[in-house]
């Protein structure tokens, strides 16, 4: 965790509504980080519905394999997630360390260990030594309860090399029922697509069941933290879960055709967003927001894809980061994707400036209006490339030298 906060932080915290059925508590449990809370616990008062979404590295931790075999059962009681060593690449110290995290905390909620979801974030390959959880996980299920204020210290709990918390909330009606949905997030570095070493925790009273939560968040997800980008490195850990403790009453929803879920689908749209978006904006030494749009492709899943290699090319985001309108860079990012592409009738602006059009500069092309555009904190960055109905909007940060000087660091 760094000590300077992103420029691109939010000023302001919004106020967190408890969650029924739902209590927290954090600890400093030593596992890597000194004089800081490193252990989450979330203790459900009654088995909620439970969904996730994990990387698709072929080299999961230890903890994403333990949380996607549980997932078969939909239930969950306790969420237990630790920050400073990402127990992956451990090998059978890493399996056996997740069996006793869980083992652990089932006997300090009073649960079975398959009812306990697990995540853990920070140093790949070093043994996560699960006896430090032994010394708190008592007095975290003792202490855990629902305080508003408990969503901050949630949030602060996860964190590795964030500079500040990341905390979301919506409310919505349910067919009558007002339901509210509150989500945490870490992340940083090593973001990219399929997730990345980005976790992230979501919380609703609403009473939907696991399936239909399951296709929920796998929609979200495609459109809020599969659509950012950091560095282009896709994490071992990465975990998206979603509780339903189903306390706000009313009739379960167990369909996704159900016509209530509109209003909510699209709050955990907007919610999913707004906390992905957090994690671009505290990307490692990020000074800039950068919104990527390609319109007229062949299809969606083209410009997805387009957008993407503009996003994670290191020359488009070292330009953004000296504020330098080099439009041509764009070109070579689109050019290497691999995609449909025309050259000559491609069209390229930068906020509301067009900058390039049918494969050359354009005729109004001024550098001091761009370079007015590259001087905002976000910066909009929009392609069309004139094929067809295609569109995406991925999003990413510019790459400064800070990058480089936290990575290097990384493990001293």
């Amino acid at each position: 965790m760094s000590d300077a906060i992103s420029p691109l932080a939010p000023k302001s915290y919004p106020e967190m509504p408890a969650v029924g059925g739902v209590r927290f508590a954090t600890a400093a449990a030593g596992i890597k980080y000194a004089d800081r809370t490193d252990v989450l616990l979330a203790v459900f008062d009654a088995p909620a519905e439970v969904a996730g979404v994990f990387t698709r590295s072929r080299c999961p931790s230890a903890p994403v394999e333990w949380c996607r075999a549980n997932l078969a059962s939909g239930k969950a009681r306790a969420l237990m997630v630790n920050s400073g060593n990402a127990n992956a690449f451990t090998g059978k110290k890493g399996a056996a360390s997740t069996a006793l995290s869980a083992e652990l905390a089932a006997t300090a909620v009073g649960c079975a260990p398959e009812e306990v979801y697990l995540a853990s974030t920070g140093v790949i390959g070093e043994p996560l030594d699960a006896e430090k959880f032994r010394g708190v996980v008592d007095d975290l299920a003792g202490a855990a309860n629902a305080d508003a204020g408990r969503w901050l210290e949630a949030g602060k709990a996860i964190m590795t090399t964030d500079t500040f918390p990341k905390v979301a909330t919506r409310r919505v009606d349910l067919g009558g029922v007002t339901v509210t949905l509150n989500g945490i997030a870490k992340g940083a570095g090593m973001i990219a697509p399929d997730m990345a070493t980005m976790l992230s925790f979501l919380f609703t009273d609403a009473p939907i069941a696991a399936p239909v939560l399951q296709a929920l968040l796998a929609d979200a997800v495609g459109q809020s933290f599969n659509a950012i980008t950091v560095d282009g490195d896709t994490s071992t850990s990465d975990t998206v879960l979603l509780f339903a403790t189903g306390t706000a009453g009313g009739d379960p929803v167990r369909e996704v055709a159900d016509p209530r879920l509109e209003p909510f689908k699209q709050a955990l749209a907007e919610l999913s967003r707004e906390l992905a978006h957090m994690v671009v904006k505290d990307g490692e030494g990020a000074r800039k927001f950068v919104e990527v749009t390609v319109t007229g492709a062949e299809s969606d899943a083209s410009a997805k894809r387009i957008a993407f290699s503009i996003a994670n090319s290191p020359l488009v985001k070292t330009a953004v980061a000296g504020e330098d309108a080099n439009w041509g860079r764009v070109v070579m990012a689109v050019g290497k994707a691999g995609e449909p592409a025309d050259r000559d009738r491609l069209a390229i602006w930068f906020g509301d400036v067009r900058v390039a059009v049918e494969g050359e500069r354009d005729p109004d092309y001024s550098e001091e209006a761009a370079t007015a555009v590259m001087r905002g904190e976000t910066i909009p960055v929009r392609v069309d490339l004139g094929l067809g109905e295609g569109t995406a909007t991925v999003w990413t940060c510019d790459l400064t030298k800070e990058y480089v000087t936290i990575n290097g660091d990384y493990r001293s």
